[in-house]
């Protein structure tokens, strides 16, 4: 039983997710999910601006198996703030199936970065969502890709859309591969070749070292599902013209959403709208991640 009591109104994840009717090409990789907790054993960040319901490894290896995955990307979430215990623990126990991505504590030290990369860790997540966490500094984004460079490690970024035309420059000069979260969260209101998203294009099409994610039409979509329809244009665009810089993830246990709990199987059923090839399917479920994650298996 957990430690913590989840916040009033919190959705859990679906208890009971359907099996996809999209066959996933062999070796695909679930590139955006979570875990949580327990918190009896790994305790959520006294400064989190949320408390979840407790999503541990072992039920995240079950929809792993149901949806037909091969492997996992499990990305740090701010309600664990820069403790990656949770993380770590699920990577040892993945044997070698899972790599992570994590958020750096103050001061930690080389012998503490190779640990992390031993353990499977190759990149590192900040967050300018500000209800979500403190925006860091541009200096210590500079810092880390620095430190990271050796290794090997990409960055991921989380931010608002509003937030792009401050952090572009920013983006485009780092010295590592950027990784930008759920296409930069677009308003799918407004048109598709509208000048907000242009300048997210622009970004990718300017700047070969910088991926998107096309996951989470859950979060973005106002239409709701089970289509997302109005999602699929930005998507769609995205993985048409980027082949090779996209990732998908079924953001699994979904935290924070506010309107309804996606059933996990109904959103891999969604990859085909966004990637309507065999080709591009490969590329986002299969190639691309086991090029950033698992180079070594490209050899």
């Amino acid at each position: 039983m957990s430690a913590f009591t989840p916040d009033p109104g919190w959705l859990p994840f679906c208890a009971r997710p359907s099996r996809p009717r999209f066959r996933l090409p062999p070796g695909a990789v679930d590139a955006h999910c979570h875990v949580f907790g327990p918190g009896a054993r790994f305790p959520y960040a006294p400064e989190r601006r949320y408390t979840p319901v407790d999503a541990p490894k072992e039920q995240l290896w079950q929809l792993r198996d149901l949806l037909g995955f091969e492997r996992n990307v499990i990305v740090q979430a701010t309600c664990h703030g820069s403790d990656n215990r949770a993380l770590v623990d699920a990577l040892k126990d993945a044997a070698g199936r899972a790599r992570g991505v994590v958020t750096l504590p103050v001061g930690i030290s080389d012998r503490e970065l190779e640990a992390l990369h031993a353990a499977g860790v190759r990149g590192v997540r900040f967050s300018f969502v500000r209800r979500l966490t403190e925006a860091p500094a541009p200096a210590t984004l500079r810092a880390v890709a620095e430190r990271i460079r050796a290794l090997g490690w990409h960055m991921v970024v989380y931010f608002e859309p509003e937030e792009l035309a401050v952090l572009y420059r920013l983006l485009a000069e780092l010295p590592v591969p950027v990784v930008i979260d759920h296409m930069g969260r677009p308003d799918v209101s407004q048109p598709v070749d509208g000048p907000a998203f242009a300048l997210f294009q622009q970004l990718l099409r300017e700047n070969a070292h910088v991926w998107s994610k096309v996951s989470c039409p859950e979060r973005l979509s106002q239409g709701g599902p089970p289509d997302y329809a109005d999602v699929v244009p930005f998507a769609r665009r995205i993985v048409e013209s980027f082949p090779d810089r996209v990732l998908w993830g079924t953001d699994w246990p979904h935290p924070n959403l506010t309107t309804h709990m996606p059933d996990d199987g109904a959103l891999v059923d969604w990859v085909p709208a966004i990637a309507p090839t065999a080709d591009l399917q490969r590329r986002l479920l299969r190639d691309n991640p086991r090029r950033l994650y698992w180079p070594e298996l490209e050899h």
